[in-house]
């Protein structure tokens, strides 16, 4: 059955690119709700679903706008753990233009969630399910959903910096992988890259203790790596989150090379324009127990804390 939150939860954080200071407030909502982002500090409180078509094609996070050019920005991590934790509907109340970055991970909004618990609702929950392979390219990197019988995400990343260098990770994502695995990775860049972002109105609130920053061979960010391999876990969070504004939890192998969020969104365009590459499957308890977020417990995130 579908889901929602058993309570209001609430973040209060800065914005990475804004620099502005940002509450959210996650609450119930009713069953085929789906991710609705409202913004409080607009005039009339106008809202947006989390939807792939809804999504402003940007390298460096994921942006939703409304027809009247409302927005909200770095949805991704919010929506990773979201999906990680197997929540359907919510509506989620912020009160700024960006989801705040907190530690860089999703690690925070997971316990959230958590604490709070999930209620099921009195509807049946539907998955995607991918019938063939679709695959998208551009610029050295490509995506691409085939089919599976849970979701899956196989990603490879490679950078010049030896602190990152190429690395490579599949995971399946059934029974609490993304809280045990995942959820705790941040996000990073390079030392190189942080002033061009600044001179471009970007990362005005990032810091190194709320992202991984590296030059070279070296880790600039206090205590170092959570995971040897912390850079390309992120990324798969990333696409968990991105895939999330598919509308309905995904059953299907999702394979990224130096794929971002514009890569994804790229996918799931071409995917939905394909009406014989997909199909609803309505979610017994054996399609369930497949799904992200099916099992999750305090447990699984005290592993990580």
């Amino acid at each position: 059955m579908q889901t929602t939150l058993k309570t209001d939860v609430t973040f209060e954080g800065t914005g990475l690119h804004s620099g502005e200071d940002v509450r959210v407030v996650l609450h119930p909502a009713a069953a085929n709700s789906g991710i609705v982002f409202r913004r409080t500090d607009v005039a009339g409180r106008p809202t947006m679903r989390a939807d792939f078509r809804d999504v402003i094609v940007s390298p460096l996070n994921t942006r939703l706008s409304n027809a009247d050019g409302v927005t909200v920005s770095t949805i991704e991590h919010l929506m990773a753990a979201l999906a990680g934790c197997g929540v359907h509907n919510v509506l989620v109340d912020i009160d700024g233009p960006e989801v705040p970055i907190l530690d860089g991970s999703a690690a925070t909004f997971v316990r959230g969630i958590v604490e709070a618990g999930l209620t099921r609702l009195s509807a049946p929950l539907q998955a995607i399910e991918i019938l063939r392979e679709v695959s998208v390219s551009e610029g050295g990197a490509t995506a691409t959903l085939a089919p599976a019988t849970t979701l899956q995400i196989d990603f490879e990343i490679e950078f010049a910096d030896a602190a990152i260098g190429r690395q490579k990770k599949t995971l399946n994502m059934a029974n609490g992988a993304f809280v045990r695995e995942l959820c705790d990775s941040r996000t990073f860049c390079r030392s190189a890259d942080v002033d061009a972002m600044r001179a471009n109105g970007l990362a005005l609130g990032g810091t190194v203790d709320n992202a991984v920053v590296v030059d070279g061979a070296d880790v600039l960010t206090p205590g170092g790596l959570r995971h040897a391999d912390e850079a390309v876990r992120h990324k798969m969070l990333d696409a968990l989150g991105d895939l999330y504004t598919a509308g309905a939890p995904i059953l299907g192998r999702y394979t990224g090379s130096r794929a971002g969020h514009a890569m994804t969104n790229k996918l799931l365009r071409a995917l939905f324009a394909q009406p014989d590459a997909w199909r609803f499957v309505q979610c017994d308890a054996k399609i369930a127990a497949r799904l992200p977020g099916v099992g999750v417990s305090m447990a699984d995130l005290d592993a990580v804390a």
